[in-house]
């Protein structure tokens, strides 16, 4: 399993979400993020306990991944939009995709943006059967 990197947010991830995500709101710069949250955003996924990984599948990552990207909000601006390029950008790297309309993909972000920090527990678990029911093999 490949691991997203800081370098893969900001030039894959990142770039996607402000070239085609844009929309009336722009992204800002890549430098004006808030770096010790995006850090902890990229790094929480892949963290161990006593050799054993705290998300150990593809999809348990990529469900954390999604949720701190949102949650945490390391950017300015966009933060729904990235996260939503950095799940896709991290699950291209390991030859998955979501199987998704654009509105749905848009709906389900919101719905966790919304969803209140109590629940987190109960929020990844919804992105985790999320991805699961969408996700192919490329």
């Amino acid at each position: 399993m490949r691991i997203i990197t800081l370098a893969d947010v900001e030039y894959g991830a990142f770039r996607l979400a402000q070239e085609t995500l844009a929309y009336d709101e722009p992204i800002p710069d890549f430098s004006t993020r808030f770096p010790h949250r995006l850090e902890s955003c990229v790094v929480i996924p892949f963290q161990k306990i006593g050799g054993k990984y705290l998300y150990p599948t593809l999809v348990d990552k990529a469900a954390i991944l999604f949720y701190l990207m949102i949650k945490n909000h390391p950017f300015q601006n966009g933060n729904k939009r990235i996260a939503l390029s950095t799940l896709l950008t991290f699950l291209f790297m390991n030859e998955r995709w979501i199987k998704a309309d654009v509105q749905e993909l848009y709906n389900f972000t919101m719905w966790i943006a919304m969803s209140p920090a109590d629940f987190k527990n109960q929020s990844v678990a919804a992105i985790t059967q999320f991805i699961q029911d969408h996700l192919v093999e490329l």
